[in-house]
């Protein structure tokens, strides 16, 4: 672990109001800031006793095509958007007072959220923020799908994805590779929106899923590309997967130094390439119970 930045936190607390995409339910997502090793902490402030969970990769839960965390008997579900849009943002300490389990779904991105946060306000704290670096090449999953990190000769962040739906889908095969910052991360990432094929869609809504969410919600591709819908990026569906990778690479609970290239992977494999580095040397500062 070697400390390369300072931590940061937000200034003044911000809100952010939606709808869960699977539950259909309301939600108020209130951001606040934190002291130094505080970390990003979820707080169910509809539950009593205002249980708390920790934003770890050791409180994820397996859940499909999302990203879940529980501690005790509190839930937070779908969380790597604003994994995302913290982690993009460089903001390291926070605490998030939800009063449903599940996220909003807002526009499908991180954008929401990252305007949310810039317009509280983003400050340095006077301690080190600390990161791990990749010495040796990690791998996992198949042929099917896998995802890699390997070490980087500079001391930078590097994300690669290979989104591959087949030559006969709308979605088709995309490439993108990027040097994350705050920069990057807004200008290419930030805006880049959840998408599902139709037919998944239907089978979603036909089990009572996703009920309040349209088209216009998210980007729900049909044989000739989205329905009722524009892409904001020709290639917007590759950097979705790479937003949701540093949504869910956050749960390190520090910086990841390295190359990173995923093929075809998701959550799940994420998430368990976040494991497999934090179990490669010592782990990173314990976080402290936030006040």
């Amino acid at each position: 672990m070697i400390p390369t930045r300072n931590q940061r936190t937000i200034a003044d607390p911000a809100v952010v109001r939606g709808i869960g995409y699977w539950s259909g339910r309301d939600v108020r997502v209130e951001f606040r800031g934190a002291e130094v090793d505080c970390g990003i902490v979820f707080i169910r402030d509809d539950l009593e006793g205002c249980p708390r969970i920790a934003a770890s990769v050791a409180n994820r839960t397996e859940t499909p095509l999302r990203t879940n965390l529980q501690s005790g008997g509190a839930t937070v579900e779908m969380i790597e958007h604003v994994m995302a849009a913290l982690a993009g943002l460089q903001i390291d300490n926070c605490q998030i007072r939800v009063n449903q389990p599940e996220m909003p779904g807002c526009d499908g991105s991180s954008m929401p959220f990252v305007e949310a946060l810039l317009g509280a306000g983003i400050v340095e704290q006077d301690a080190p923020r600390t990161q791990r670096v990749i010495r040796r090449t990690i791998r996992l999953g198949n042929e099917e799908s896998w995802i890699e990190a390997r070490p980087c000769c500079s001391s930078k962040t590097i994300l690669q994805y290979e989104l591959d739906y087949g030559s006969g889908s709308p979605i088709g095969q995309q490439t993108l590779d990027i040097v994350l910052s705050p920069k990057s991360f807004c200008n290419s990432l930030a805006a880049s929106r959840t998408f599902v094929l139709e037919h998944e869609a239907v089978a979603f809504q036909a089990r009572g899923l996703g009920r309040r969410a349209t088209c216009k919600d998210l980007l729900v591709f049909g044989a000739e590309g989205p329905i009722d819908n524009r892409l904001r990026f020709p290639d917007e569906c590759v950097r979705h997967k790479l937003l949701d990778m540093v949504g869910d690479f956050a749960l390190a609970g520090c910086d990841l130094i390295g190359r990173f290239l995923a093929y075809r992977s998701g959550h799940r494999l994420n998430a368990e390439l976040v494991r497999a580095v934090m179990a490669e040397g010592k782990c990173c500062k314990g976080l402290k119970r936030c006040a």
